[in-house]
């Protein structure tokens, strides 16, 4: 038979001045004669006994030789006090950076479990501070200086910085739990050749194995629906100079911009730079890079050459689609979105060939 006992954690500690002086008066001793037992001066006793100064483990060993009190007393005295007065700056720190937490969504990351329920304002800071494992407000904001500057500067960014970054960070704790090799360039292109062949198959198939295809390759995939106040598709980002990371929402929850989405983000990964990271809001394609990304996209998805055969028909029909993805081997979805990416149906034409999806927990 066992117990467990409940821990016991107070919120103050007694100062350990407070206890030596206590101790003195009990035993009738002055602390002037108490300094010269100890061999200390009477100016750095009185300081320990109003909390100036600190008891040291050498003051604690020459306090247990004259008042025959155990030197670790002395030393978890001084030690909870000091917690006990480092806590409570800390709570009036995070009392000072609570506008700074209302900036997140924060419901939205409790909801998704991400983050547990806060109890207070400053239990809000606390988590939010340990969910992006960051010490302050002002570490976060040096941390993610790039993204915030990024979005803050552009006018053509719909996204909160601060909405961005939560994003970005549930991105990272669920690569955390991906297992990765280190990244081999010319396996990944293998296993997006046989990603894309995943394209016709439910998520319940193509999720896992895209997701095994790419950590062998060294690339974690994550799927994370989106925050409020962000409009973000994806996003491709390296998080060691042998680890990837590739993002995306399902903002559209359609086939065909999944997969365009996952194929871009590819493309930055294959083409660009291992110190960018690449997010990409809707409707955004204002660089050079993010047109590359698009031409791989789209390129990979259908080739140039077959597609420009298929364009010259003129016109289309739910069989001809179904045929030519077929001949493909891609979904149907994607066929009907690049024909009307490129205007040449509308875009209310042939979308029940397209496959719409949600998330499990219909968040």
């Amino acid at each position: 038979m066992s117990t467990v006992a409940n821990q016991f954690e107070p919120d103050y500690a007694i100062p350990p001045g407070e206890i030596l002086e206590e101790t003195l008066a009990t035993r009738g001793m002055k602390k002037a004669e108490f300094a010269e037992r100890c061999g200390r001066s009477e100016k750095m006793v009185s300081q320990i006994i109003s909390g100036q100064a600190p008891i040291t483990a050498e003051t604690a060993i020459q306090f247990e030789r004259v008042l025959g009190v155990n030197a670790s007393v002395w030393n978890n005295l001084e030690a909870n006090y000091r917690l006990a007065v480092a806590k409570s700056e800390q709570q009036k720190a995070l009392l000072a950076q609570k506008d700074w937490a209302k900036r997140f969504p924060i419901n939205k990351m409790v909801k998704l479990g991400f983050i547990p329920k806060p109890e207070s304002p400053t239990d809000r800071v606390e988590k939010l501070l340990d969910f992006f494992g960051v010490g302050s407000a002002a570490a976060w904001e040096e941390r993610c200086a790039r993204v915030c500057i990024a979005y803050r500067k552009s006018p053509s960014y719909k996204s909160a910085p601060e909405s961005v970054a939560a994003w970005l960070r549930m991105g990272e704790l669920h690569a955390e739990d991906i297992d990765c090799a280190a990244y081999n360039r010319e396996r990944f292109i293998e296993a997006l050749s046989s990603i894309r062949g995943l394209t016709r198959q439910p998520p319940d198939v193509f999720v896992p194995e895209m997701q095994s295809l790419c950590a062998d390759a060294g690339v974690a995939v994550a799927l994370v629906p989106e925050l409020p106040k962000t409009h973000l598709s994806g996003a491709a980002r390296w998080l060691t100079k042998d680890k990837a990371l590739i993002m995306f929402s399902l903002r559209h929850k359609s086939d065909d911009h999944l997969w365009f989405t996952f194929f871009h983000e590819a493309g930055h990964i294959l083409l660009h730079g291992k110190k960018d990271v690449f997010i990409d809001e809707e409707e955004i394609e204002d660089n050079d890079k993010e047109q590359e990304a698009d031409r791989f996209a789209r390129n990979t998805l259908i080739p140039l050459k077959e597609y420009r055969v298929f364009q010259q028909l003129g016109r289309w029909s739910t069989a001809t689609i179904a045929t030519f993805a077929e001949q493909l081997g891609i979904a149907p979805g994607i066929v009907v979105g690049r024909l009307q990416h490129d205007g040449l149906i509308p875009y209310s034409h042939y979308n029940k060939l397209k496959t719409r999806f949600v998330w499990k927990d219909n968040s």
